[in-house]
């Protein structure tokens, strides 16, 4: 599975495998594709550079890349503190009423709540950057449109690739204007922030939009027969996140969780803006539901949602709440109903594509068989 692009970054495979963990990214492309890390967990830079480290002595010298998550224009002298001080008492009640209506305890003493999501914040993903860019990555995404110009113009002095997610071609037009070289066309039925136009809708307008610039399918993509649709639509490759959620190397630390992901339909998910603030389809749960009740307090907007709930989250997942427990996925997840290894999707997919384009080509009169 071929293309210009997966030729110009050396991987046999035009398969990208957005992941937060760096033994899956590393298992992608050491089977071939490309994997791409995900930066938004790492809130100190030692972490991310010492995942890095890791990933150097764990990909067998293949290319991978990273994505970050950062706002287009920057905002001048706001600290966390001062975003935390935005947050409506009335949503703190709420927050603690609904995990006291579901008895979720509190973090043992002396334990960390765990992940903050101030990723979201420009001057976070920038210190992800001053760390990534002393490392060989050969791309670099970002999950809310363009980076800003000066983000692209030292990626490209690096000789690094820039990818950028759209939603619709109005947007791939802008991330083309900007100078990016990969427009990542994620539909509707993608996991985690998402729009509103389904994918086999929106690839072959992104296409036609950006070209000649190349577009990777998102979106609902999870077998070798959905990624030759992709390509027929005119993308020169595919971008897979939720498909990896349940390999044998992700770490999701909850086997309650890894459960209802192998369990779940694909009308198990909803696209809510419970976990930061912006529409993010994940699974369907108690959560979601209390915050999307319109006799709640509504969510509140980026960041402000994801710093007000990180702390909740982080007791659901610590204990266990089943009722509660959810994470971004894809609709793709009623095909997710096996744990299976890295190398083993990636034989499912490729028996897939070939499969795909032999009955093409029998139907157009083109097997030699």
């Amino acid at each position: 599975m071929e293309t210009e692009l997966s030729k110009k970054l050396g991987v046999e495979h035009a398969i990208f495998g957005f992941t937060p963990f760096p033994a899956v990214a590393a298992a992608i492309s050491r089977a071939g594709g490309f994997g791409v890390l995900g930066a938004v967990r790492y809130t100190a830079p030692g972490d991310l550079a010492r995942d890095l480290d890791w990933m150097q002595e764990h990909t067998g010298g293949k290319p991978y890349g990273l994505d970050v998550v950062m706002p287009a224009k920057k905002v001048e002298g706001v600290s966390e503190a001062d975003v935390e001080a935005m947050i409506p008492e009335g949503h703190r009640r709420f927050v603690e009423d609904t995990l006291a209506k579901h008895g979720v305890p509190a973090m043992p003493e002396g334990e960390a709540s765990g992940w903050r999501i101030t990723g979201w914040m420009e001057q976070v993903a920038r210190s992800q950057l001053d760390v990534a860019f002393d490392y060989p990555i050969k791309l670099l995404a970002n999950a809310l449109g363009s980076p800003p110009a000066d983000v692209i113009s030292r990626a490209h002095d690096r000789g690094v690739l820039v990818a950028a997610l759209a939603g619709s071609a109005k947007h791939a037009r802008r991330h083309a204007e900007a100078g990016i070289d990969i427009v990542v066309a994620q539909g509707y039925e993608a996991g985690g922030h998402t729009g509103e136009i389904a994918s086999m809708v929106l690839t072959p307008e992104v296409v036609d939009a950006v070209g000649p610039l190349p577009v990777l399918a998102a979106g609902g993509i999870g077998s070798g027969e959905q990624m030759a649709a992709g390509l027929a639509l005119g993308a020169q490759g595919v971008w897979l996140g939720s498909v990896w959620l349940t390999t044998t190397e992700a770490d999701l630390h909850s086997r309650a969780l890894t459960g209802k992901l192998l369990a779940a339909g694909s009308g198990d998910t909803v696209r809510s803006r419970a976990l930061t603030g912006k529409p993010a389809r994940q699974l369907r749960t108690e959560w979601t539901d209390a915050w999307d009740d319109p006799d709640g307090p509504g969510t509140l907007p980026m960041p402000l949602q994801g710093l007000l709930v990180a702390d909740a989250v982080s007791r659901i997942q610590k204990h266990e709440i089943e009722p509660l427990l959810g994470t971004p996925v894809g609709q793709i997840v009623g095909r997710m109903n096996a744990e299976r290894s890295v190398q083993q999707v990636f034989d499912d997919l490729t028996r897939g594509f070939e499969r795909a384009v032999d009955r093409i080509n029998r139907i157009a009169g083109r097997s030699h068989a």
